[in-house]
């Protein structure tokens, strides 16, 4: 199979539902925001990442890949008979026990802090500010998102600000306050 298929050289671009999209589109833009979210946690764990934390961020991953799916399936259309990767709230729940247990290991926080430090550690920064974006565009979306993708894209840009604290914290790069 080839890389390029020539289907998008219009502007447009093919949904799970065998339908057709502008690539423009809300939802498209939406799946868009989420990839580019994935990328950068990409980046994070290839810029001398605490190898603790490479599996953390392998797991997110992966959970915005299904994400992703359930964004570019918004009617349920693949067959039933497909299995289908869902996000639901035993991930978000996964969510909240790492953020605690990171946590322990970070000094209170006193003041706001700079994004920066380590490479790894400003990339999760980025990473979290791409997430808030597309928690603004998952929102926007008509008709309205299954709420727990909501509540999973919330909770993870505040998992992602304790990553990037735990890893300047690990690299024993101090946080800069603001």
């Amino acid at each position: 199979m080839k890389i390029y298929t020539r289907t998008g050289d219009s502007g447009e671009t093919s949904l799970f539902s065998g339908g057709r999209a502008r690539k423009d589109d809300p939802r498209v833009d939406a799946y868009g925001e989420i990839d580019e979210l994935n990328a950068w946690l990409g980046l994070a764990r290839a810029s001398s990442l605490d190898p603790a934390l490479d599996p953390e961020i392998i797991a997110l991953q992966r959970d915005l890949f299904a994400l992703g799916a359930q964004l570019a399936d918004p009617a349920d259309a693949i067959a039933p008979r497909v299995t289908k990767a869902v996000i639901d709230d035993e991930h978000i729940l996964r969510l909240e026990q790492l953020i605690d247990r990171l946590e322990t290991e970070l000094p209170p926080l006193r003041r706001f802090i700079l994004a920066g430090g380590t490479s790894a550690g400003a990339a999760l920064h980025v990473a979290r500010t791409v997430c808030r974006r597309a928690e603004r565009r998952l929102v926007a979306l008509d008709p309205p998102i299954d709420p727990v993708l909501l509540r999973y894209v919330n909770r993870l840009s505040d998992l992602l600000f304790v990553l990037a604290r735990a890893a300047n914290h690990r690299s024993g790069v101090p946080e800069t306050e603001w």
